[in-house]
């Protein structure tokens, strides 16, 4: 245990050793790069700025006073410009012939000698940059940019000239991020310092660290030891106008100060490493008993009768692990025999509660035919009764001393006498289940009938009765089963108002619903309770005191929709009561009326099964 936890050491210390050496190099790597890349974004900097003196020279030479070599109004451009130009000496005008036209500032001298680069651009025509020289109107060192200006006839009459600021150019590099200790300098084609980010005025002409055979010939980064003895990591990028080089220089120092944080890290990973290995190597010696103790417990739970999976935590030696196996294996089969024992229990219990449910079924339907054969011995009893007073009111239409309030109510009666013929013939139909041969109906027409025959009641009982009819469509039904279907609603609803004993108003409202019609009867009464809604459209069910209703009128009325291809449902209201209604389709050979929306009809409320 002990030399495999050394030897462990030993792996863990070659390890951390050789990512060391590989993240030092990929450090210095990333330095260098960085160098190359700082070096880049510097160089960007000065030929913008260079571009920018570009634009100012080519804005000058077109000025009218400059190139009429007007000394006195070119000054005062020219003072403008230094003022706004912190970078620049000086902005000065020669003539062709070298004699100075006027400056920004004052000359050391009256007429201050003219370089020899002035009479290349004269002779050549082409903007000219000069080396390090003293400045003869500034007395300091500085690099000029000269460009030619032409007059009316387009030769070169003078030549301007822009004096850089040397020592303030490291101005440029402010904006730039660098590690400390890092240098930034510009140096010209001879190699020596034009502009330095550090002590400027100290280095400003000296020679470069390191020797420039050209700008152009310079690689983008190398490692070298300045003057200072100090290592350096630098990046080259070339700028044109000289050409000159900038050099990015970062003190390889740097790479050590990044590298300080992880070698910190992998320290302390080596402290836990080396913290945890022991630690494993005392866990390892005394798991040995652990796990012959956990063996005794399991042994303990399952004679006890606990089947439940066992401890499976993985043991240390290969007879530990087999004898664990061996009581996981136990347990589970001692588990599944009694969840087989438990599932034959339930099945049985499923099994008694189905013959329960249909043994109740087998009463219902028993009931439900006693009911049916009861139904068909009443219609058939009231219809006897029924046809002797047809055929009396029929005789007593054949009179002819009878007046016009006479005939009304004898037709009045003839009416309703049919209508009760047909209520005890669909009495007969909810005892066999067969449906009448259906026909076109008005829905206008069954709410007025209905209006008719509950207006005086409802008058009464102090209820209102409004009427809203926007749909002109008819369906395919039985106008008399359609009319029962609306007086049940009616009844329901002015039976509810009276129970609540408040002022009341039902609402009849016909209207489209896509390819539907849509009537709906709404009260503002109590609504249906939440306990009686699966049960509305059972048959026998009522919430009306013994002998206000049978629980048939909303059984039968669901089974009339149903045959038609109808919805049947219902929805509380949000200020209270119910509303009732069905929807049937509307009849394919009438005039069709504007759907009321683009998509399927969509039943709104809650439609429930017929149980």
């Amino acid at each position: 245990m002990i030399v495999g936890a050394a030897v462990l050491l030993l792996l863990l210390a070659a390890t951390i050793g050789w990512s060391a050496i590989r993240t030092r190099n990929e450090r210095a790597d990333e330095v260098r790069a960085e160098a190359g890349s700082i070096a880049t974004t510097a160089a960007a900097v000065f030929n913008e700025y260079f571009t920018s003196l570009d634009a100012t020279a080519a804005m000058l030479q077109l000025h009218p006073a400059v190139r009429t070599l007007d000394g006195g109004m070119s000054k005062a451009v020219f003072v403008r410009i230094l003022r706004d130009q912190p970078l620049l000496n000086d902005v000065l005008l020669r003539a062709a012939d070298g004699r100075l036209v006027t400056s920004a500032i004052e000359p050391l001298v009256a007429q201050p000698a003219a370089p020899p680069f002035i009479f290349e651009v004269v002779k050549d025509g082409r903007p000219a940059v000069s080396q390090l020289m003293i400045g003869p109107i500034t007395g300091r060192q500085t690099v000029m940019l000269a460009f030619p200006v032409r007059g009316e006839s387009g030769a070169v009459a003078g030549v301007l000239g822009i004096s850089l600021n040397l020592p303030a150019l490291g101005r440029l590099f402010a904006d730039l991020t660098l590690p400390p200790g890092s240098t930034v300098t510009l140096v010209d084609r001879n190699g020596r310092v034009l502009a330095r980010n550090i002590e400027p005025e100290k280095f400003i002409g000296s020679m470069f660290e390191a020797p420039v055979p050209s700008p152009l010939e310079v690689s983008r980064t190398f490692t070298r030891t300045g003057p200072d003895g100090v290592e350096r990591f630098y990046g080259n990028a070339v700028i044109g106008r000289g050409p000159w080089l900038l050099s990015v220089a970062i003190p390889r120092t740097e790479v050590l100060a990044r590298l300080a944080p992880l070698w910190r890290r992998n320290l302390i990973i080596v402290a836990l490493a080396t913290l945890s290995v022991m630690v494993l190597a005392v866990w390892i010696s005394t798991q040995m008993a652990v796990d012959l103790k956990r063996l005794r417990r399991n042994a303990q739970r399952i004679a006890a009768g606990d089947f439940s999976p066992p401890d499976q935590s993985s043991a240390h030696n290969l007879e530990s692990a087999q004898l664990l196996e061996s009581f996981v294996t136990m347990a589970v089969k001692l588990r599944e025999a009694r969840e087989t024992h438990e599932q034959q229990l339930e099945e049985e219990r499923k099994m008694r509660e189905a013959v329960q449910s249909l043994q109740r079924q087998v009463v219902r339907q028993e009931r439900l035919a006693a009911v049916g054969v009861l139904v068909s011995g009443v219609a058939h009893e009231l219809n006897n009764p029924l046809q002797a007073i047809v055929g009396t009111i029929e005789l007593l239409e054949r009179r002819q001393d009878l007046d016009a309030t006479m005939r009304d109510e004898i037709a009045f009666v003839k009416t309703q006498s049919g209508r009760a013929r047909e209520i005890i013939r669909n009495l007969s139909r909810f005892s066999d289940q067969q449906a009448g041969p259906p026909t076109v109906v008005d829905l206008r027409e069954v709410i007025n009938e209905v209006v008719q025959l509950r207006k005086s009641d409802l008058d009464t009982s102090s209820i209102a009765l409004d009427i809203e009819m926007s749909s002109i469509r008819p369906v395919h039904a039985s106008f008399t089963e359609l009319e029962q279907v609306v007086l049940n609603f009616v009844i329901n609803a002015q039976q509810a108002i009276e129970a609540s004993e408040q002022p009341g108003r039902i609402l009849i409202k016909l209207s489209d619903a896509g390819t539907r019609v849509r009537l709906e009867v709404r009260d503002n009464g109590p609504g249906v309770r939440t306990a009686d809604e699966p049960k509305l459209f059972q048959p026998f069910f009522t919430t009306k005191p013994i002998g206000k209703g049978t629980g048939l009128g909303l059984s039968v009325s669901y089974g009339i929709i149903d045959a038609y291809g109808g919805a049947i449902g219902y929805l509380n209201n949000e200020s209270g009561g119910a509303t009732f209604f069905f929807e049937l389709p509307a009849n394919p050979e009438a005039q069709e009326a504007p759907a009321t929306n683009d998509g399927p009809p969509v039943l709104r409320g809650r439609v429930l099964p017929r149980v």
